[in-house]
């Protein structure tokens, strides 16, 4: 395959792009934890609970979804679009108690809902 002088400069404009955001976004992610991680709470929480379900969308899901095909047919699809329901579930009941509790990462959310002596151990 054979990249075109347009592929290239599609694909550098797309880098100059991401790395011009990255760096805009830099400076304000300095500041403190909170704007790192939360931008300051200042996202409606809907932006947050769709950046919540996006992050799952990692490197292993198409991977993941391969193998219920190869294993399953097409219809391993289903598996795979079943859990659209859950995401839309996370955007939009999960997303507000995160931000009720006022908390930064998984770990205090752990911290948080398995709290005291007889979760020590599990944490």
């Amino acid at each position: 395959m054979k990249l075109g002088s347009l592929d290239v400069l599609v694909l550098a404009a797309y880098f100059a792009m991401t790395l011009a955001v990255g760096l805009f976004f830099a400076r304000r992610a300095k500041r403190s934890m909170l704007d790192y991680f939360l931008s300051a709470r200042s996202m409606p929480w809907w932006i947050a609970g769709t950046a919540m379900v996006a992050t799952t969308f990692s490197a292993d899901t198409p991977l993941a979804v391969t193998e219920m095909v190869a294993k399953n047919g097409v219809a391993g699809n289903w598996l795979w679009w079943s859990m659209l329901a859950s995401g839309m579930l996370t955007v939009f009941f999960f997303a507000r108690y995160w931000r009720r509790a006022e908390i930064l990462t998984d770990v205090q959310f752990v911290e948080l809902r398995y709290g005291g002596k007889p979760a020590a151990f599990a944490r």
